[in-house]
């Protein structure tokens, strides 16, 4: 499949998500963007080397990781958002160690593109990703996420679902540091164990 490259137009609060933001990226040479959902802290590490275009005074841990990878001569080439699933964006980055084979990490989207943007590497998705989750905005725009925000709604769906996705999706809100959500679908476990 073809890759098709993203660059970084801009991160806002979320309107729709308490203490989260916005990353908004936007296809280079198209007019979709892709909005992504991202915690505070790692939007925090985004808009630090946004707003400066250099390190802070003191590193963070992407800091830390890009001077692992000058010190120990690995080149991160590309960034990959490769995968879409329940609403949660998975992504790779790929890197040769002293210019050998190519080995692909995987990575949390919001992880690799902080990354990214203080290496320099280019950022890709893929055209069924864009289609799947791609916007068109105009000057006016709103962004409205596919995800729900209606606790009565996040309730009834999570009663629909097996006890073995249930201990899936509370495994992937805890990699994604939603704890309001993995509290919820505990609370949905216990229930059910207490039938």
């Amino acid at each position: 499949m073809k890759l098709i490259q993203l660059d970084i137009e801009r991160l806002e609060p979320s309107s729709s998500h308490k203490s989260s933001y916005v990353l908004l990226l936007r296809e280079i040479g198209g007019e979709r963007k892709l909005p992504i959902v991202i915690g505070p802290c790692n939007a925090g590490s985004i808009a630090i080397y946004l707003e400066s275009g250099h390190n802070p005074e003191r590193p963070l841990t992407h800091d830390i990781i890009k001077s692992i990878t000058n010190s120990f001569n690995i080149t991160v080439s590309r960034v990959v958002i490769h995968t879409l699933s329940e609403g949660v964006f998975h992504s790779s980055f790929f890197c040769f160690l002293d210019g050998d084979q190519e080995i692909e990490i995987d990575s949390r989207t919001s992880d690799a593109i902080a990354l990214a943007i203080r290496i320099g590497c280019p950022i890709f998705t893929y055209n069924d990703i864009l289609q799947e989750a791609g916007v068109v905005l105009t000057d006016n725009y709103d962004i409205k996420l596919k995800y729900k925000d209606d606790k009565e709604e996040i309730k009834d769906e999570l009663e629909t679902l097996s006890i073995g996705e249930l201990n899936k999706r509370m495994n992937t809100a805890i990699s994604e540091e939603n704890y309001e959500l993995a509290s919820k679908i505990r609370d949905e476990i216990n229930s059910r164990k207490g039938k």
